[in-house]
């Protein structure tokens, strides 16, 4: 099998509102900054053949998606298996209204990041082994240039994997919206060639 390049792109700016929330897989769409990211992407990119193209099925995601492959969309895969990790009673809640009313797990999620599921949620070793078998899943269909859509905890879950790094540390991977990094397979092993290049808006 040849060397393959995976574009692994996180969908444009959303709107959480007056406070920081916890957003995972509710949907919320782009905001007028995130619709630009998407856009410069779309043009700085329009060279570029992907033989396969994927993306979550969040609404966030295929509206990044739609605009940044345009005429391609209907050939784009899209899934929820490359879904946001699921946060449970957590997600759409204010951060400081899990601090205040879950506090005894939020101290059971700092002691462990990878392995802690909010009620009703994803841990970030969940999130990982679904994302990863279809990471795998993608390698094995040979495509030279592939095109993956998707959110920061998924993404921050596959550069762990790339560079052999433990879930715990996760969060020391910078994922801005809009960004993109290029992975290469080759030769039976993965090689991060670029991470969390950002859209040049004015």
């Amino acid at each position: 099998m040849g060397r393959q390049e995976i574009y692994l792109l996180r969908h444009g700016e959303i709107d959480h509102g007056e406070r920081p929330r916890f957003v995972g897989q509710i949907d919320l769409p782009l905001t007028e900054t995130g619709i630009l990211q998407a856009e410069w992407w779309a043009q700085t990119l329009s060279d570029t053949h992907w033989n396969r193209m994927y993306c979550s099925d969040l609404d966030r995601v295929r509206q990044t998606a739609r605009i940044v492959t345009g005429e391609r969309m209907d050939s784009v895969q899209i899934t929820p298996r490359l879904r946001e990790i699921d946060l449970g009673e957590w997600d759409g809640l204010a951060v400081n209204d899990v601090l205040t009313r879950y506090s005894e797990e939020w101290r059971l999620r700092g002691e462990d990041p990878a392995g802690y599921r909010p009620r009703g949620g994803e841990s970030f070793s969940d999130l990982s082994s679904r994302v990863i078998q279809i990471l795998e899943e993608i390698v094995s269909q040979g495509a030279e240039k592939t095109l993956i859509v998707a959110h920061a905890g998924v993404n921050r879950v596959i550069i762990c994997h790339v560079l052999g790094m433990p879930l715990a540390n996760l969060f020391r991977i910078c994922q801005d919206y809009g960004c993109l990094n290029i992975i290469e397979w080759s030769q039976g092993s993965f090689r991060l060639k670029a991470m969390n290049m950002q859209p040049q808006l004015p």
